[in-house]
């Protein structure tokens, strides 16, 4: 047994959990997706329905991805996006500190997801499996610039905040 496995396989799988749960949770908890939208509403993006639904198939999607270890930069990709976002739009405000509300929690699983990418899922996935690894420099690019570009291009097309009276 290579340790270093067990070690990525413990890493995906609470990763993907996370992901996971998060999904289920703005599809079925508290308001569902009617309350999900109306918060993702009040911080700006817009149609909240749709960034509702786009966040639940994004997290479910990409923690599934990461626990089966499928397409493993693809789901680091969709994870970094989904916290940049949640980063930028929720939590900047804040400051860093996650006790706070900050953005201390999302940047940590993002720069983990990015290193995963560069990694790789290990031997106990299905991408090993199946021999469509891609790691090092590529899956570094593609964890980091398609979940940083998705990010760009999700808020320039979609997040108006409210203006502040200052401006």
């Amino acid at each position: 047994m290579d340790w270093v496995d067990v070690g990525l396989l413990l890493i995906r799988l609470s990763l993907g959990a996370t992901l996971l749960m998060h999904g289920w949770n703005h599809w079925f908890g508290g308001g569902k997706i009617p309350g999900t939208a109306g918060w993702f509403e009040s911080l700006g993006l817009r149609p909240g329905v749709f960034h509702a639904w786009a966040s639940v198939v994004t997290e479910i999607a990409a923690g599934l991805g990461l626990v089966v270890g499928l397409l493993t930069p693809l789901a680091c990709a969709a994870t970094v996006g989904v916290m940049a976002v949640a980063a930028i739009v929720a939590h900047r405000p804040n400051g860093f500190f996650v006790f706070r509300d900050g953005y201390e929690y999302v940047l940590m699983i993002a720069v983990i997801c990015v290193a995963l990418g560069a990694i790789g899922p290990g031997r106990i996935s299905l991408d090993h499996a199946l021999d469509i690894e891609i790691t090092g420099l590529a899956g570094f690019l593609i964890a980091l610039l398609v979940g940083l570009g998705g990010t760009a291009f999700l808020l320039a097309t979609t997040w108006r905040p409210a203006k502040t009276p200052a401006e």
